[in-house]
């Protein structure tokens, strides 16, 4: 049930990843400085390798947070919403903070990454404590 569980979470994440990012798109692609094609698009809109490692990325991370939920005996979806927010909010958005803020990327792209990293690590959570 481990792998499955994983493998729901991470895609759990990953569509609320898509969302939250069709939604804050301009503002996003503005912060990112994403190069754009005359019909307003990013350039690379079609290379699926962006989408793939984004996919990858999320399946280690729902791994780890498995694992690291199964050494803390969280077994509950509110211990597990607790946990996911925690692991968001405080490892991995202050590594995205720390990366923008010697990039000098933008606060909003730390807004919007950050936010991202903390609601689809909640939602990770969650998920893994359904099973």
């Amino acid at each position: 049930m481990g792998f499955l569980a994983v493998c729901v979470a991470a895609v759990a994440s990953y569509a609320f990843g898509s969302v939250w990012y069709m939604v804050l798109a301009k503002p996003w692609m503005a912060a990112a400085e994403v190069k754009l094609g005359d019909n307003g698009r990013p350039l690379n809109a079609s290379n699926p390798a962006p989408y793939i490692a984004a996919f990858v990325c999320t399946l280690i991370v729902a791994g780890m947070m498995r694992h690291i939920f199964e050494l803390s005996g969280i077994t509950s979806p509110g211990a597990g919403l607790i946990g996911g927010l925690g692991i968001g909010l405080f490892l991995a958005t202050p590594w995205i903070i720390t990366n923008y803020s010697f990039a000098g990327r933008p606060r909003v792209l730390m807004l919007i990454d950050g936010g991202y990293a903390t609601i689809g690590c909640g939602i990770i959570g969650v998920v893994l404590t359904l099973f």
